[in-house]
């Protein structure tokens, strides 16, 4: 009476973490994106590093978000340093309102299960 070990369990498809659903990779992606226009860069830096081996949708978008949320992070500190300067005043401006439209175009496109790519943001994280 020999015991043999069991088998090991099966291996995660993505990473190691459980894959999610398709439909919570569009939820989480959805809440990443508005995210940023409440609490900034957080949520995209949280999401990444929650969600990155969760699945290729989720951590696409979590990548592009934070991507985009630390280039508009930049953008409110160049323009509070030179709000000393009048321009500084325009450049928050801006950041605050592009952040407001491509966050909410960026979600809309999770939502509805696409890709997105911000048109104006450095490429930190891949």
């Amino acid at each position: 009476m020999s015991a043999t070990p069991p088998p090991p369990p099966p291996q995660q498809p993505y990473g190691g973490a459980p894959q999610l659903s398709p439909a919570d990779e569009k939820l989480w992606a959805t809440l990443v994106q508005i995210g940023g226009i409440l609490f900034s860069w957080i949520p995209a830096l949280i999401g990444y590093l929650v969600l990155k081996d969760r699945g290729p949708f989720v951590r696409a978008h979590t990548a592009t978000a934070l991507n985009f949320q630390i280039t508009i992070f930049i953008a409110y500190v160049v323009g509070g340093i030179l709000s000393i300067v009048v321009i500084g005043i325009f450049i928050i401006i801006a950041a605050w309102v592009l952040n407001i439209v491509f966050s909410i175009i960026a979600a809309v496109k999770a939502n509805q299960g696409e890709f997105y790519t911000y048109p104006v943001a450095i490429r930190f994280v891949s």
